[in-house]
């Protein structure tokens, strides 16, 4: 009998793409669409060798210990972050757990020029007023990209992404990581100070993990920085904001524009159909009152050829384990 696998925060796409990657595999597969939390994990039933989870599923250690009294052996996670997992519980006890290091990488990469597009030429708002036989440009004026300074955190194989792009447009590319890539500064891309990288940039771009020591990373202290009526642009986590210093840049026009695929408090509005029911949360509400602020529901990685590398990689890192053998070491995170 081939191992079961519980899939959690499950949506209709992911039936697709996992059945289809299934095929040579084999494995029993139970898709539940509620989050993995604290309120479920009692219901896994035991015999099931692993869970696997998303971005919003929450895998604190009392939830890892149960699932290791239930005999869980893997938490694979179908997605790159892992700040919602804690490690050390699950090496405590005796959990593995991968991820998916990187998957398509343009495809997050080219939805943050997206939306960069979006809220600079204001296409959304032109799309509407046609619609409406409405062909006045007057509140739409735009600025070029060529020629403005674009600020990239965290050059990973994402922001490698966006880096190349926006070199495309003839745009200066400067970065900030820790760990500066030697193919990138060979291509044109100056690596600098996170500071400097601030003050210097008429767009920045997140495009690093979450940890504990750059929460809210975009903060009063790091907005008092920027260029006046910079654009920022988020599609990484939303705990690399902090949202009421954000609103207050807005407010001020500190911040000219900015977008987010992700957001802080996101696993209780993303992900779900909510158009019959009143949000309450006051701060995603404010921003998407301001009309230079665009907000999409953590779709960036979506797209066809990500999902298939999303699904393939889960399934090839459990047929790994399942045979007591070792994954990449990228995929590995205990």
């Amino acid at each position: 009998m081939k191992e079961k696998i519980v899939f959690f925060s499950a949506k209709p796409y992911d039936k697709v793409f996992f059945d289809k990657a299934n095929a040579p595999y084999g494995f029993e597969l139970e898709y539940l669409e509620t989050h993995l939390g604290p309120h479920i994990v009692q219901a896994i039933q035991p015999g099931t060798f692993g869970v696997c989870a998303f971005v919003n599923d929450k895998l604190p250690a009392p939830v890892i210990d149960v699932l290791a009294g239930k005999g869980i052996k893997l938490i694979a996670m179908r997605c790159a972050g892992f700040n919602n997992v804690d490690l050390e519980a699950a090496k405590r006890s005796g959990v593995r757990v991968c991820r998916v290091p990187a998957y398509s990488p343009e495809a997050v990469a080219e939805h943050a020029v997206a939306m960069l597009l979006t809220l600079n030429r204001k296409t959304h708002k032109a799309y509407n007023r046609v619609r409406e036989q409405n062909f006045s440009l007057n509140g739409l004026l735009g600025f070029n990209l060529f020629g403005k300074t674009a600020g990239v955190i965290g050059t990973g194989k994402i922001g490698q992404a966006f880096c190349r792009i926006m070199k495309g447009f003839g745009c200066r590319v400067i970065a900030y990581d820790p760990y500066p890539d030697a193919a990138l500064e060979k291509a044109g891309v100056q690596y600098m100070s996170f500071e400097e990288v601030m003050r210097q940039s008429d767009i920045i771009s997140l495009h690093c993990p979450l940890t504990p020591e750059n929460k809210h990373l975009i903060c009063r202290e790091t907005l008092d920085l920027v260029k006046h009526g910079c654009t920022i642009i988020n599609t990484s986590r939303g705990g690399l904001l902090h949202t009421a210093d954000i609103i207050q840049a807005l407010k001020t026009g500190k911040v000219g524009y900015l977008g987010i695929d992700v957001y802080e408090q996101e696993e209780k509005i993303f992900f779900k159909d909510l158009s019959a029911q009143i949000i309450e949360d006051d701060a995603i509400q404010r921003l998407m009152s301001f009309p230079n602020v665009l907000v999409t529901g953590h779709q960036a990685f979506f797209t066809e050829e990500a999902l298939t590398q999303i699904a393939e990689t889960t399934l090839d890192s459990i047929r790994i384990f399942a045979a007591g053998e070792e994954p990449p070491k990228d995929r590995i995170l205990v």
